[in-house]
């Protein structure tokens, strides 16, 4: 990477693919150039991630080493797996059965799902042949000597559209599941053991595969890709977004942001910065390469999080996405888990406290949110469990405020408060990383996408609701009151107090020229939310543009950095920050 390559003026509305420039000749496409690297290599280990397609894999590159006259021993890590009755019985325990939409963060490693002995096997067992090449994941703990490990990397959002397409598996399943069945299986383990192996051969890759455009796969050096993040780590950085339709989506994004497929039917999520589900894009002579997220974690921590990464380790906490309603409809009325309760039944470290900024509100915009001050818990779960039942319609406004919804307001939503967000708002979720764990008591008797009824979950919801936060408590604790807190030439800093439960704070920025700060250590994730473009320079002189609704990461050894209106009119950044 080199400074001069990170500026871009030619950007005038939102990027869906936010790339980061790698230098010249650093990222590779298509199989022949992996041939080429295997064959100077004679012994490789391919390790990756659960839904990468291996076969197709294995069989491009048999191809081309065979029509090179090439003989190759496979060792395919699948044929050492455990088998699937002993997978299934392993695994069982973390999935909290099949009427919840939950279970728990695992405990097993990587190795818990393979036969050691078979292991021992296949590197005991020697074939004649040119190269051997080890496939599959935990290749790496089937070290053939000297041998370069290479890792095929999968966006999350990928791999779901595979598992939503039925073309994958579970990690050592034969046959697909349903959709959800496979989506927490993948989330309480296969991800978590699969996250944990990565970080345990992080210093041990040689190159890295982007797996997903199987047809033309790319590649690059590890070592020129750590430079890259320790660039990104030091300086500014944006992680790709993503954009999910939902039985409530609206019609915002659709309308502002140009490059999104038209066709779809609404658009209710933008994944803008869910690190576990999103990735870094990088760019080299117009090819792209999409690592996860993970990677800058285990490379940089500490220059990402500075004084915080005691607390965090390699976890981002900060959260940002879009919820859309639009032209939609209402989210379900709901609530999160409690610290000890995500914790004890869940196995998250940390919990789904949030709040609501208002990017842009329409006709009628609202935010349900706290209790009625005579709010009956009995009568409210009675009313809730006869809708569940016999579909009856609750009205909800009877036991739930609704407060309306203005541009620039800041709703608070700790943990335990009831809480939705109405038509036609697009709403700026700053949140904790945790994103899962949505306790649904009512939603509006409407079905999903699918034509299924969404999971209604009032049995975990009553045991974390605090009905104390009702009546006038609403107004005076879950809306933000923001204050001016510095008036300097050219830029005005107002803060916007979250909850004292929050473990993160936000302020607003109103500037006319620019404004400069010290990060002071600590990570700082930022959004243009009125106006069109910014320049962000960092202390080593980096410079990026950024355009209305892009999210921004400022990490703690960026040092300071400068924010420069590029409009003719004052813009407002929202800054959340950690306490």
């Amino acid at each position: 990477m080199n400074n001069s390559s990170i500026l871009s003026t030619k950007s005038k509305s939102y990027e869906i693919l936010p790339v980061h420039h790698l230098g010249q000749d650093q990222i590779h496409k298509g199989f022949d150039s992996l041939v080429s690297y295997i064959v100077a290599n004679k012994a490789v280990n391919i390790d990756g991630y659960v839904g990468v397609d291996w076969a197709y894999i294995r069989h491009q590159l048999d191809v081309r080493l065979k029509e090179q006259g090439f003989s190759i021993h496979w060792v395919d890590t699948a044929d050492a797996l455990k088998n699937e009755d002993e997978i299934d019985e392993m695994t069982r325990p973390f999935l909290g059965g099949a009427s919840t939409v939950w279970g728990k963060k695992t405990d097993l490693t990587l190795a818990d799902f393979f036969d050691q002995e078979k292991i021992i096997k296949s590197k005991s067992f020697t074939k004649e042949a040119d190269l051997t090449i080890t496939i599959g994941p935990n290749a790496s703990s089937f070290a053939t000597a000297h041998a370069k490990l290479l890792y095929i990397d999968l966006p999350k959002n990928e791999l779901q559209y595979r598992m939503r397409r039925k073309e994958i598996v579970n990690l050592g399943a034969v046959q697909p599941d349903d959709a959800q069945s496979m989506y927490k299986r993948f989330y309480f383990v296969d991800w978590v053991v699969l996250n944990l192996h990565k970080e345990q051969i992080f210093d041990k890759v040689d190159v890295m595969i982007d797996g997903q455009h199987q047809d033309t796969v790319t590649w690059s050096y590890m070592d020129k890709l750590i430079e890259g993040l320790k660039e990104l780590s030091t300086s500014v950085f944006r992680v790709k977004p993503w954009f999910e339709p939902g039985a409530w989506g609206g019609q915002w994004l659709k309308r502002h942001i140009k490059d999104l497929n038209q066709e779809a039917v609404n658009y209710a999520w933008s994944f803008e910065l869910i690190v576990p589900e999103n990735g870094l894009l990088f760019e080299s002579n117009g090819h792209l390469l999409e690592i996860s997220f993970d990677w800058l974690m285990f490379a940089r921590a500490e220059a990402v999080l500075g004084k915080h990464v005691t607390k965090y380790g390699t976890a981002f906490p900060i959260r940002f996405d879009f919820l859309d309603t639009f032209d939609g409809g209402n989210l379900s009325i709901q609530c999160h888990p409690s610290l000890k309760y995500i914790r004890e039944k869940f196995g998250e470290r940390i919990t789904q406290d949030e709040t609501y900024y208002i990017m842009d509100a329409g006709e009628g915009a609202s935010v349900y949110i706290g209790f009625q001050e005579d709010i009956d818990p009995k009568e409210f779960r009675k009313d809730l469990m006869d809708s569940q039942i016999y579909g009856k319609e609750v009205d909800i406004e009877r036991y739930v405020q609704k407060l309306p919804a203005e541009k620039h307001d800041l709703f608070l939503i700790p943990n335990g408060t009831v809480h939705s967000a109405g038509k036609n708002n697009l709403v700026l979720e700053i949140s904790a990383t945790p994103y899962i764990f949505t306790f649904k008591m009512y939603d509006w008797l409407r079905m999903d996408l699918d034509g299924k009824p969404r999971p209604i979950n009032i049995d975990h919801a009553f045991q974390n609701l605090d009905f104390n936060r009702k009546g006038s408590v609403v107004e005076d604790e879950l809306k933000a009151k923001p204050y001016l807190l510095k008036n300097e030439d050219g830029w005005q800093l107002f803060h916007y107090p979250t909850h004292a439960e929050h473990f993160y704070d936000v302020h607003q920025i109103v500037i006319s020229t620019f404004y400069q700060e010290s990060t002071e250590n600590a990570c700082r994730v930022l959004m243009l939310v009125d106006g069109a473009r910014l320049m962000v320079e960092t202390a080593d002189g980096v410079k990026r543009t950024y355009n209305y609704a892009e999210t921004f990461v400022i990490p703690a050894a960026a040092g300071s950095y400068t924010i420069i209106n590029l409009d003719e009119e004052p813009i407002k950044v929202v800054k959340a920050f950690l306490k």
